[in-house]
């Protein structure tokens, strides 16, 4: 796969709708491999805002983090059967983040990488959510060639 990439991102929070709420992004971003981890950057505004939060994935077979700075600041470790806590830090001040994965699902084509991962969300030790992301990383050529 290429340096320079698209990055699709979808979540899906299933609350007090059964429909769930949806959040979407594309953006460019920068993908590489390193021994057996992937590596993926991308930056998005915070919307309402002309704030950026800086994105920094890390994932390998069995967890994928995301680590992001900016307007917010949080690392979130999605593994398998596993809770993980965090602290989300805003400049409106800062929650406690707990984690709680079902699934995840990385598959790994020639020009692009298909991640799907099911968790519930809690804040301040209440839950909040059952959440998805989905996650698309597609060499850029790839995606150049679609939009035409």
């Amino acid at each position: 796969m290429e340096k320079d990439v698209w990055v699709s991102v979808a979540g899906l929070q299933f609350g007090n709708s059964p429909e769930g709420e949806r959040i979407e992004i594309l953006t460019p971003g920068c993908y590489y491999r390193k021994k057996d981890h992937h590596y993926l950057t991308y930056d998005e505004v915070v919307e309402g805002s002309d704030e950026i939060t800086r994105n920094i994935v890390k994932f390998d077979d069995d967890m994928l983090s995301i680590s992001k700075s900016g307007f917010a600041n949080v690392e979130m470790i999605f593994e398998k059967n596993k809770r993980n806590m965090t602290n989300y830090v805003t400049p409106y001040g800062s929650l406690v983040v707990g984690i709680d994965t079902d699934r995840i699902d990385i598959v790994e084509k020639e020009d692009q990488i298909n991640i799907d991962i099911d968790y519930a969300l809690d804040v301040n030790y209440e839950h909040l959510a059952n959440c998805r992301i989905k996650m698309e990383i597609t060499s850029s050529v790839d995606m150049d060639s679609m939009i035409k």
